[in-house]
């Protein structure tokens, strides 16, 4: 079964928990605080993988975590880092957030691509001690790993993707060219599942040529089999308009070949500026009258054509010759950029409730929503600081520090983040 949509949930592992220990040693007084840090969570991890070609598996297993970091130990002893997990997709795999519809990551290279980051292990008291607080009986939890629910699906990565009506000769067209397999019958929709071929041309000189199954009128709307693989098509390089010269369908080639290309059109505007040659097949079940007739047609709209057998491989290798020299100047296959991650809003924050604890001079700020928060701002950024102190102020975190006590110069610890209160 050919599957190329899919949605699961992932989550990162949580950071282990700081230690709250004391070092005890014989004849030693005060050994003083020696908890160690949590380990890290494991991230998740999306691989290409060449030896899949559908999203089948993830119909199935639908929910992934990784690992959670290990908690920390007395003598210094830091926990565990967790694993990994690696999930593997077929090439031209898209991720995006299921809520927001954002583009994730495009899975079209062989570099790991971490989707989910893992938490932060927490600091152990041994972090806390200071000439004035020498027995901090506190130690920061793990911040959580990320986690989202993503809507994966699967762009084939071709250079040439054949478009036609049913039972027009694509299948025909692909077997003769490359070594792919299709199953080819007289019959509509015998192709149900997009087909690749590697189309060599000689030493070093290759292309990818993708069978899409075949088009009808409404296909962009979802009429038929073939819109369920539009989709295949956005990233080739080139289109290949496969048209049954004949008519021995019954149908007229001319309205064949305006009625797909308005399909295309409707599902993308951009594919009708898309390069596209035109293959008359089955010349030799109608006279040559007809065929120049309809290469003045297609020549008058600004295509090239090429009248073939494909059956035969008549005439078929001037069209791959052509192909092969458009796709020298053509760019390379299209990759789409990730959608950065948007701040939340200020307001999105505000009346969210904070727990404020002091513990050895020490201001203690929890809430559910702030990791969330501190996981959204980069503190090596000047504006991303101003934004996360304006969220401080709009959230009534800075009046609740206030009404506990706090002093300027005092100590708030907030998760895995520490600074000095200033008014």
């Amino acid at each position: 079964m050919f599957i190329d949509s899919a949605k699961i949930k992932i989550k990162a592992g949580d950071g282990g928990n700081g230690a709250v220990s004391f070092r005890r040693e014989k004849y030693v007084a005060a050994g003083g605080p020696d908890g160690g840090d949590g380990g890290r969570g494991g991230n998740v991890v999306f691989q290409v993988d060449d030896n899949l070609s559908t999203l089948a598996d993830f119909r199935y297993k639908r929910k992934y975590a990784a690992a959670r970091g290990g908690d920390g130990r007395g003598n210094r002893c830091s926990g565990k880092k967790a694993d990994d997990l690696l999930i593997r997709v077929p090439r031209g795999t898209l991720l995006r957030d299921a809520e927001t519809g954002r583009l994730v990551a495009d899975l079209s290279g062989d570099e790991p691509q971490v989707i989910a980051r893992g938490g932060r292990g927490g600091w152990g008291n041994s972090h806390f001690a200071t000439p004035t607080r020498q027995v901090p009986n506190f130690a920061k939890p793990g911040t959580p790993g990320e986690e989202m629910e993503l809507v994966m699906e699967l762009k084939l990565l071709a250079d040439v993707g054949l478009v036609g009506f049913p039972n027009v000769g694509k299948s025909t067209l692909i077997s003769v060219v490359s070594e792919a397999k299709p199953n080819i019958a007289n019959y509509h929709f015998t192709t149900l599942t997009p087909v690749l071929g590697v189309v060599r041309m000689g030493e070093g000189r290759s292309f990818v040529m993708a069978d899409i199954p075949g088009l009808i009128e409404g296909a962009s709307g979802g009429a038929g089999l073939g819109h369920q693989f539009l989709r295949h098509v956005d990233r080739c390089r080139l289109l290949l308009h496969v048209v049954d010269v004949s008519g021995s369908e019954g149908r007229d080639p001319k309205e064949d070949f305006r009625i797909i290309n308005e399909e295309l059109k409707k599902f993308n505007p951009e594919l009708a500026e898309r390069p596209m040659l035109v293959a008359g097949n089955k010349c030799d079940l109608t006279d040559d009258e007809t065929v120049e007739e309809f290469r003045r047609f297609v020549e008058e709209q600004g295509y090239e054509f090429f009248p073939i057998m494909a059956a035969i491989a008549y005439e078929v290798q001037p069209l791959l010759n052509r192909i092969s020299e458009l796709l020298t100047k053509l760019p390379p296959i299209l990759r789409y950029e990730p959608e950065p991650k948007e701040l939340p809003k200020e307001d999105s924050f505000s009346g969210h409730r904070v727990q404020i604890t002091k513990q050895d001079g020490v201001y203690l700020v929890e809430g559910d929503w702030l990791p969330q928060l501190i996981r959204s701002v980069n503190f090596d950024d000047y504006e991303s600081l101003q934004y996360f102190q304006r969220v401080l102020i709009s959230s009534g975190v800075i009046d609740a520090l206030r009404e506990a006590g706090v002093q300027e110069g005092d100590t708030v610890s907030m998760y895995d983040l520490e600074f000095d209160f200033m008014e």
